[in-house]
């Protein structure tokens, strides 16, 4: 098929893979899903605004339904009672699907590091995570750099080029839980918590 004269052009045609053509449409039309879980969700809501509009970059359509989004942005503090809700909002969302980890909490615990026994110590213990946007909270500059990393991955995806690896893509990082060695084992975690009560008890006059 010709494209017509325009601007001195001539004619000619535009060729491209079909892997290379998919993977433009995919990185233009990430959808994520409404989620947020604590404060670094304000500052996702106003990537979403008028005054960022992370809609220029094709993703500005939040999904209410996992079936329907294929972005997962972790924003906020991750409790292990919410944990299991992440894990199974995850396992609901069609192939390919990304995650951000949005926040110091997110990517590692953040101030809850040490004292919050109930907080998981990085979501990618639950979810593999494709992106970390740290900050406390990040600007909505830092979350479009993250959909920007994200594009880059998946402007690199090779799912129908056969023995050949992507180049370029964000390392994850996979590990285990890392506690303090006052939190290392349930006894000692016990001990804490007693003293902390002893602690908090108002000193009489």
């Amino acid at each position: 098929m010709g494209i017509p004269d325009r601007g001195g052009l001539g004619e000619g045609f535009l060729t491209t893979t079909l892997e290379n053509a998919i993977n433009w449409a995919r990185q233009g039309s990430l959808w994520p899903m409404t989620f947020g879980l604590a404060c670094c969700a304000i500052e996702m809501m106003a990537t979403g605004g008028g005054r960022y509009d992370i809609d220029r970059f094709g993703a500005g359509a939040f999904r209410a339904t996992p079936r329907q989004a294929d972005l997962m942005i972790v924003a906020g503090t991750v409790n292990f009672k919410m944990a299991d809700r992440v894990r199974r909002l995850y396992n609901q969302m069609p192939e390919p699907k990304f995650v951000i980890a949005m926040g110091a909490c997110t990517c590692g615990g953040g101030p809850y590091y040490k004292y919050g026994y109930n907080v998981v110590k990085g979501v990618d213990l639950v979810v593999p995570v494709d992106v970390y946007v740290p900050g406390c909270p990040p600007r909505p500059e830092a979350l479009l750099e993250g959909l920007m990393r994200v594009q880059d991955k998946v402007r690199a995806m090779k799912d129908y080029t056969t023995g050949q690896e992507p180049e370029g893509l964000v390392p994850v990082r996979k590990g285990s839980i890392l506690l303090p060695d006052v939190l290392e084992n349930q006894a000692k975690s016990l001990d804490f918590l007693v003293a902390n009560k002893e602690r908090a008890k108002p000193v009489k006059a």
